[in-house]
């Protein structure tokens, strides 16, 4: 890497309880079952909201919506029309210095359980549950290593599980990075009613753990790629190609984007490389063609 990534310990996309916010539901399509352990939305907190829509929506074409909301600007981001994540106005929130990062959303089923999961296990609540009205209840914590998660128990129902791959630019996988990869797995695996076991791909050069709900795959877990980063989440973008990641690694500099990781090739297939937009918060490329199946032992 770099430089380290600047995490904070305090941040959340609904900064003050007592305004009472109406997000509309992660998906439009839904069986109405929530499915505990998937990863179902995407927030990014941005101190530059307008270079970020610029950023994201010349490399791969996301939309930008803006929601009209008292006390705060959210954007609803979407890809071929279909919603993806959100992103917030930093200068909105009571932050003292730059909290620029994504934030990746766990479905649970019981936001109280979750708690009590999280404190038990050495965690940090930094948002206590909060209603968001149509999207459901919300909450924010930090795991006992550090990494800012949260997690969403939905009003309507989860997304569906995608029986094909992703477009490229949309979230593909969702990584752990952390400083004790036992005791997260222990964690998260207690807290999505997941099974965490040891990844066939990647098992050989670190200690990597995948985080299943029966035969579906949810995310994965590794040790710190450096010993003095910070523990976090580190979601990822499918890109086709290594060609096409090349490109677009060559237009991350102009567009005021920052290139962290240069492309590294995986054990388990494809290519990777970290990069960062306009806000600092970095971002994981990952190539995945149209021959490879969904992701289940990267």
């Amino acid at each position: 890497m770099h430089r380290p990534f600047a995490f904070v310990a305090g941040l959340v996309l609904t900064a003050c309880s007592s305004i009472q916010y109406n997000l509309p539901p992660v998906a439009s399509e839904t069986d109405g079952e929530r499915r505990a352990g998937k990863f179902i939305w995407h927030d990014l907190i941005s101190d530059d909201p307008a270079g970020t829509e610029t950023f994201y929506g010349t490399l791969f074409g996301w939309e930008f919506r803006s929601l009209e909301l008292l006390g705060a600007s959210y954007w609803v981001i979407s890809i071929e029309g279909k919603p993806i994540g959100g992103m917030v106005d930093q200068s909105g929130l009571p932050a003292q210095r730059d909290i620029s990062q994504w934030m990746s959303v766990l479905s649970v089923p019981d936001a109280s359980e979750a708690v009590t999961i999280v404190r038990e296990a050495g965690g940090q609540v930094l948002r206590e549950p909060l209603s968001i009205g149509d999207r459901g209840t919300i909450a924010v914590f930090a795991d006992a290593q550090g990494a800012h998660f949260a997690t969403l128990t939905t009003v309507t129902g989860d997304p569906l599980d995608d029986e094909v791959l992703p477009p490229e630019g949309a979230f593909l996988w969702h990584e752990l990075w952390t400083s004790d990869v036992p005791d997260a797995a222990r964690f998260y695996a207690q807290l999505g009613d997941l099974d965490a076991s040891a990844g066939d791909g990647e098992a050989d050069a670190i200690d990597y753990r995948l985080l299943r709900s029966g035969d579906v795959t949810r995310g994965g877990i590794r040790s710190l790629p450096q010993s003095d980063m910070p523990s976090l989440w580190m979601p990822y973008l499918r890109v086709e190609t290594l060609a096409r990641l090349e490109a677009l690694l060559a237009a991350v500099p102009t567009l005021g984007g920052e290139v962290l990781v240069s492309t590294v090739a995986r054990p388990a297939g494809g290519h990777v490389a970290v990069i960062a937009g306009p806000s600092g918060a970095p971002i994981a490329l990952q190539t995945w063609g149209d021959d490879q199946s969904l992701i289940e032992d990267i």
